[in-house]
């Protein structure tokens, strides 16, 4: 199981501004981080929607963090070009699930717990600690 390629690369952005600590271009950007700049534009819409990015239009234009990376999240990152994390799509009210009623699948509670256990722990990894982790290698 692996988180989709779009949140992969939107933690790769977020990384990237992060090291940067300043304005970037969106083909700067998207060389840092080995993502296409079509693609590069499309994740970054979606973060500078969510706050967690600034854009600046203009010869000097470019993008910076919104927030200070101790207030970033990966829960913030993925949660905002995924939408809300959950293990299994039966978690979705409106997910028909045509094997038992709904709401009496054995199943149900498990995955449920486990989404929480995700997104806790998603929640709980900011890009400052993954910046410090990085450092003390």
């Amino acid at each position: 199981m692996h988180i989709t390629l779009e949140a992969d690369y939107a933690i790769r952005i977020v990384n990237c501004l992060v090291d940067a600590s300043q304005r970037m271009d969106a083909q700067k950007i998207s060389d840092a981080a080995c993502v296409s700049l079509r693609f590069s534009l499309k994740i970054l819409r979606k973060l500078v929607s969510s706050g967690i990015v600034q854009s600046f239009k203009g010869a000097k234009g470019g993008y910076v963090l919104a927030k200070d990376p101790s207030e970033i999240t990966l829960k913030d990152v993925i949660e905002t070009v995924e939408g809300p994390y959950q293990f299994s799509r039966c978690l979705d009210e409106e997910y028909p699930c045509s094997r038992v009623p709904h709401g009496e699948c054995p199943y149900r509670g498990v995955f449920g717990d486990i989404s929480t256990l995700v997104q806790d722990k998603l929640a709980s990894v900011t890009f400052s600690d993954i910046k410090n982790s990085k450092k003390q290698k």
